[in-house]
């Protein structure tokens, strides 16, 4: 109704400037004509008036439309206008929706075509890192040992960039099940022992009984080994340790890991979870990218877990999973 208004005010004003004129044009030839005048402007009055209720009447449902926001770029399709303009409007609305629909699927045809692109050049690079660490792992040298670390990194950003390919898709890769959390806790660090052994850091493990949890193996322990490497990556100090601390909260199950590294500064810790935010310590350790904490945020909360973080510089930080 407000709208319908607004469209039509200014045509309402030129009118009623329309009826003063003319009843001051009749005054002027005399006051014998002024009841003529009146009888003209209720006639004029009347016509009008008609003539805004049919055309209200008419776009009723249209105007109504452009009040009401769309849930969906669906719904106007499904209106039946009854008037020349508005089905004007319609047929407008329906071609640039079909314009837009078009270019989605192509972009989105294009992403999916990037996006396997991606996967399938990652599983290529994998394969030939493997053979380099086969070939290398019965070395002694000091040279090999290098090699082999550097390997190592080169897997992560490998295993970082397929999983963040991944994540759009997250559903089509999603198997739940019932897992041991303090099982997985030790395989995970098992498998990262070469970045312990490295930065001469160690892990200790303080697991209540019966802790199973439901979640996804695959992509549980990718959250844990990007925990486990910013830990590991910002203690400095040797012959520090990595807390690992599992336990029952309410009907909650929480994993907490718990460093004794640089910690994070209280200005940066808003922005910890932002894409490519390396804060203060980033300027320290140039390997920070800002993904880690990002991609452990985002798949924690498509597994339906909370994460809890607290940091003190200097002291360390603790991240906690909820499950």
């Amino acid at each position: 109704m407000r709208l319908f208004f607004r469209e039509q005010a200014l045509m309402i004003v030129i009118y009623i400037l329309q009826l003063i004129v003319v009843t001051f044009i009749y005054w002027l030839d005399g006051p014998h004509n002024l009841m003529t005048s009146l009888y003209a402007v209720f006639l004029s009055s009347c016509l009008l008036g008609g003539y805004l209720i049919i055309r209200f009447l008419m776009n009723r449902s249209f105007y109504k439309r452009l009040e009401t926001p769309l849930a969906s770029m669906e719904e106007f399709t499904g209106d039946h206008p009854s008037s020349p303009l508005a089905e004007s409007l319609q047929q407008l609305l329906k071609s640039q929706f079909s314009h837009y629909r078009s270019d989605l699927h192509n972009y989105q045809y294009k992403l999916e075509g990037h996006i396997q692109f991606i996967n399938q050049w990652v599983h290529q690079m994998k394969t030939p890192v493997s053979v380099i660490h086969l070939m290398i792992q019965d070395e002694d040298d000091p040279r090999f040992t290098a090699i082999g670390d550097e390997l190592d990194r080169l897997r992560k950003g490998l295993e970082m960039v397929l999983y963040t390919a991944r994540l759009d898709t997250f559903e089509r890769d999603f198997y739940v099940e019932t897992l041991d959390l303090q099982t997985i806790v030790r395989s995970v660090t098992s498998s990262q022992k070469r970045l312990f052994i490295r930065k001469r850091v160690y892990p200790s493990f303080q697991f209540e009984g019966g802790l199973q949890v439901t979640s996804d193996e695959k992509w549980l322990s990718f959250v844990i080994t990007q925990l486990i490497t910013n830990a590991v990556r910002y203690t400095i100090e040797e012959g520090r340790k990595i807390y690992f601390h599992g336990y029952h909260r309410g009907n909650r199950t929480i994993l907490e890991i718990r460093d004794e590294g640089v910690g994070i500064p209280a200005s940066d810790l808003p922005r910890v979870f932002d894409p490519y935010f390396t804060g203060e310590n980033g300027r320290n350790f140039p390997e920070s990218t800002g993904m880690g904490l990002h991609l452990v945020k985002q798949i924690c909360e498509k597994l339906g877990h909370q994460l809890e973080l607290e940091s003190t510089v200097n002291k360390g930080t603790t991240v906690r999973i909820v499950i």
